[in-house]
This record gives C-alpha cells, sequence and structure tokens, in this order.
C-alpha cells in the first residue's frame, strides 16, 4: 500500500504556522473515485484514503511505515526564510522614521 509523508504547510490566509510542526502519513487512494447517479456526489470503496495519521517527528512515521510494510514517499517541506525587523510593527510609526509615509 502506498503511503504519503508529508509536513502540511501553512495555510493561505494566515501569516502563522500553526498546525505545520507536526508530519502527517497520507495513504494514496486505491481505486478512482465514481460519481454517484442518483445525486451527483464522488463516492469510493476505499476506506483508507480518508485515515490521516500524525507524528512528532518525520523519524517517527517513516518508523511506523516501515514497520506495516507501507511503500512511503517522504517530501521535503519548503522552508522559507523568517521576515524579521530589527524594529517591528511598532517601526512603522516610529518618529524618526527616514522613509515616506506612504499610507
Amino acid at each position: 500500500m502506498r503511503a504519503r509523508i508529508y509536513q502540511p504547510a501553512r495555510t493561505a490566509m494566515s501569516s502563522g504556522t500553526a498546525k505545520t510542526k507536526h508530519w502527517v502519513l497520507e495513504f494514496a487512494p486505491a481505486s478512482a473515485r465514481a460519481v454517484d447517479p442518483l445525486m451527483g456526489w464522488t463516492t469510493s470503496s476505499d476506506t483508507q484514503a480518508q485515515v490521516k495519521l500524525t507524528f512528532d517527528s518525520k523519524a517517527a512515521a517513516v518508523e511506523y511505515a516501515e514497520e506495516h510494510g507501507l511503500d512511503a514517499i517522504v517530501s521535503e517541506p519548503h522552508k522559507r526564510k523568517p521576515n524579521v525587523r530589527p524594529g517591528g510593527y511598532g517601526d512603522n510609526f516610529a518618529t524618526g522614521r527616514r522613509g515616506a509615509w506612504t499610507h
């Protein structure tokens, strides 16, 4: 059975990093989805696609996959460089500010 191990990215609507510290093991779908003719909903007989396991570290997730005989693919996260300004938010309103106010 195939699985994917990854570290989730932050949401596009927030600048915080909550829920991005853990690692997730997610099973790949074993069968294709089908459309229900009556309601138009998509269905699948594969229940493993609904399972997401979270781990504190990448090593723990890889170890779990090896113990259970899963063919796991590890996706490394793309870390961005933190943008920390020396003055911080208060520097926007400083009286000795060098640049012109643009708002």
